[in-house]
């Protein structure tokens, strides 16, 4: 139901002086009041509709999920009144774009990363990186020909700025996503060109730098900084940074990221800079995260009874509903359930989703050829005990669950009190990181599912 409030918690009794971190994710809006030594004073969880209804299309009602929703989020976030916000800040994905009227509010579908609409040419691009692929400028040319009368065309980050501070902007690190209708510096006026605009004012402000963007007058004026992605805020607060560690992000999205001291280029992953001088992250997104495990879990409900679990008999899944990013770039590659037999239930095909997602993340390690030490779980699916403990089974990894699953939102909340002039930089975020609890592998479920993971390495064919 779009609008659900889904979740809050508030304080009880007195003001506390607070940062707010806002993450637009796929499904829901998560806002979260943050106090000064990172304990969570406030959380809010506003869910909105993913559009997905046919093969292709992955969009948001962006006027409610990227306006509406945030506002909401921020407004029900402080409803209580004990609480004095310092600063706000927004995190979002990559990439995303709308059409947005003269009021900065959406007119368009919120078009979201491999929806085919971002397709360049006759093909979708998933196969490099968001910044490499193009897919904003297809983004841009579809919404230029489908709403010639926008006033302008803003990813996620702008379009809720502009809700809280009536600023269309997005940060420098935001920008730099949209390579190439971003060089660096400004937008390309010959890129733009290309995807039927010849005005670039009609494309969001880029902000440089940490210092406001506006004041966010339903938080008491507090300073709005310019946005982050929503990866950077993850990354940033669990503070993931020495090789043998790897941030697996449990949302909409699986997103594995594993810390190298050098820079190093493997076919079928991503390489990115790490936050930290002189490291690197390898890894990329996968589509073997929440909307795939959600997807399986309520197709098999209605199974029947379920019969008991037992580790030497879990079919396998290709978790590939949409598509494969990273490691197989693959837009074409459809999900199919292998290895079934009679005496299986809806409990063995549950399980096996959860291991596809495990099995997705030691692909692309074994592929970078690491043995990482921890795996650093966050995002909404840490809740899912069975899909972590699956995790930890299928990468043979102890799993770190963090103690705020709303990293993205943390991240952000963190960033604002730089914003805010509260920290120099982002050196002391350090003490907003928390492990909540570790997960083993089962040790009786080793041989089982390594059998299985190698079953997966052959139908996937890499």
């Amino acid at each position: 139901m779009q609008g659900l409030i889904l979740a809050a918690t508030f304080p009880i009794m007195g003001v506390t002086r607070v940062t707010i971190g806002v993450d637009i994710g796929c499904k829901s809006v998560k806002a979260v009041a943050v106090r000064d030594d990172g304990t969570v004073a406030g959380r809010i969880r506003r869910q909105h509709r993913l559009m997905a209804e046919h093969v292709g299309e992955l969009a948001n009602d962006a006027a409610d999920a990227w306006y509406d929703g945030v506002r909401e989020a921020v407004v029900q976030l402080l409803a209580g009144g004990e609480l004095e916000v310092a600063g706000v800040q927004v995190a979002a994905m990559v990439p995303s774009m709308c059409a947005v009227g003269e009021d900065g509010r959406p007119i368009s579908a919120g078009l979201l990363y491999g929806d085919i609409r971002g397709a360049v040419g006759d093909e979708q691009i998933i196969d490099l990186s968001s910044a490499e692929s193009g897919e904003l400028v297809g983004f841009l040319g579809h919404l230029v020909r489908t709403h010639p009368e926008a006033a302008g065309y803003w990813p996620a980050q702008a379009v809720a700025n502009h809700a809280l501070a009536g600023v269309g902007a997005i940060d420098l690190v935001t920008a730099t996503t949209a390579v190439p209708l971003f060089d660096q510096s400004s937008w390309s006026p010959t890129v733009a060109l290309s995807a039927g605009l010849d005005d670039l004012a009609k494309l969001p402000q880029v902000h440089p730098g940490n210092t406001p963007i506006g004041e966010v007058a339903i938080a008491g004026g507090a300073p709005l900084g310019p946005g982050t992605l929503d990866a950077y805020g993850e990354l940033l607060v669990a503070h993931v940074v020495d090789p043998g560690e790897v941030l697996v992000i449990l949302g909409s999205t699986l997103v594995v990221w594993a810390v190298i001291d050098r820079w190093v280029e493997v076919d079928g992953l991503w390489t990115v800079p790490h936050a930290v001088r002189g490291k690197a992250l390898i890894g990329g997104p996968s589509s073997a995260g929440g909307l795939f495990v959600n997807w399986a879990s309520n197709l098999i409900a209605d199974w029947g009874a379920a019969t008991p679990l037992d580790a030497d008999r879990v079919p396998v899944w290709q978790p590939c509903l949409l598509g494969e990013r990273v490691s197989l770039h693959d837009a074409a590659r459809r999900a199919s359930l292998h290895d079934l037999d009679i005496g299986m239930g809806a409990a063995a095909a549950r399980r096996a989703a959860y291991e596809a997602s495990g099995f997705a993340i030691r692909h692309q390690l074994d592929l970078a050829g690491l043995h990482p030490d921890r795996l650093v779980a966050t995002g909404g699916g840490v809740h899912n005990h069975d899909w972590v403990q699956a995790i930890a089974d299928a990468t043979r990894v102890p799993v770190d669950v963090v103690e705020v699953p709303e990293g993205a939102a943390l991240g952000a909340a963190y960033l604002a009190r730089v914003t805010a002039g509260l920290e120099r930089n982002t050196g002391g975020v350090s003490r907003w990181s928390g492990t909540g609890r570790r997960v083993r592998q089962n040790l009786e479920w080793v041989i089982p599912t390594e059998d299985r993971y190698h079953r997966y390495r052959a139908l996937v064919g890499c």
